[in-house]
C-alpha cells in the first residue's frame, strides 16, 4: 500500500477517533492488548493460549500446569505495554531509559533487566551471531545516536521497522530483545499518530524471515511491508467504529 494513502488514512483515524463510542473504543483496545500480550509472548516460546492470557490478565487467574515464568511473561508484557502508552501520553521521545524500563518490565520476577549482557548470544536457525559483548556495547550506543536522524530521515512506519530490526541485529539484552524491540516498534507507530499493531504467532516465520533479510543483507523493506499491511488493517478497524450517517461516510 501507498505509504501517503496510509498517512491520510492515518489522519482521519485521528480526526475521528474522539467519535468512537466510548465503550466501543475501550473493549476493542483491551481486547486488543490481550492478543497482542498472547502474540509477542508466543512468538517466543510462551505457551499460553489466547484464552488463558485472557484469564490471567483480565481475571487475575492462574493457569495450572504451566510454568510460574510463562505467567509473568504475559503480566510482564502488558504491564510494559501500558508503560511505553504512559510514555507517549506524556511525548516523551523513544530513550535509551525508555528501552532500559521497557526491558525492566519485561524481566519482572524473572531476572534483573535493564542491564546489557556481557556475555556472548547466539540463536538457533539464524544465520547472524550477535556482536560480542564489546562491540554490542559500542553499537547500541551508536543505536541511540542514530535515533534521531533517523527520525528525520525516515517516515514513521520505515522509522519503526528501523528501530525494530536494528535493536534485534545488536541483540544487547541476555534475553527479552524480541518482545522489547517489538514495544520499541508500537513506541514509534504511537509516537507518530498511528495504532499499535501486533504481528500474530502463526506469521512467525514470515517475520523472523524479515528480520533475517535485515541482518543479512541490510534490507528493511521486507518489514517495512508486514507493518504497512497490519497498520493499514488497524486503521479500518478503529474507522469500522466510527459512527456514520446517511449523510456521511467514513472511506477506508
Amino acid at each position: 500500500m501507498n505509504h501517503e494513502k496510509l498517512f491520510k488514512k492515518r489522519d482521519r483515524y485521528q480526526a475521528n477517533r474522539s467519535r468512537i463510542p466510548e465503550y466501543a473504543l475501550q473493549s476493542f483496545e483491551q481486547a486488543f492488548e490481550v492478543e497482542y500480550t498472547h502474540n509477542s509472548t508466543a512468538i517466543e516460546g510462551n505457551t499460553l493460549t489466547l484464552i488463558e492470557t485472557k484469564l490471567v490478565l483480565e481475571d487475575g487467574i492462574s493457569v495450572g500446569g504451566k510454568a510460574l515464568q510463562e505467567l509473568y511473561e504475559v503480566v510482564n508484557h502488558r504491564n510494559a505495554y501500558r508503560y511505553i502508552k504512559n510514555c507517549i501520553e506524556k511525548e516523551e521521545p523513544l530513550s535509551e531509559k525508555i528501552v532500559k524500563d521497557i526491558h525492566a518490565l519485561l524481566m519482572d520476577h524473572i531476572f534483573t533487566g535493564g542491564i546489557y549482557r556481557n556475555v556472548d548470544v547466539y540463536i538457533s536457525g539464524a544465520q547472524h551471531t550477535p556482536p560480542s559483548p564489546d562491540k554490542m556495547y559500542h553499537q547500541v550506543k551508536n543505536f541511540y545516536a542514530e535515533l534521531a536522524w533517523k527520525c528525520r530521515e525516515l517516515n514513521p512506519i520505515e522509522l519503526a521497522a528501523w528501530t525494530h530490526a536494528e535493536f534485534v541485529r545488536i541483540h544487547p539484552f541476555p534475553d527479552g530483545n524480541g518482545r522489547t524491540s517489538r514495544l520499541m516498534m508500537n513506541y514509534q507507530l504511537l509516537a507518530n499518530g498511528f495504532p499499535a499493531i501486533s504481528i500474530a504467532k502463526e506469521s512467525r516465520l514470515e517475520y523472523f524471515n524479515t528480520l533475517e533479510a535485515y541482518v543479512v543483507e541490510g534490507k528493511i523493506n521486507p518489514l517495512v511491508e508486514i507493518l504497512t499491511d497490519l497498520i493499514d488493517m488497524q486503521l479500518n478497524r478503529y474507522l469500522q467504529m466510527v459512527p456514520t450517517t446517511s449523510s456521511e461516510g467514513i472511506s477506508l
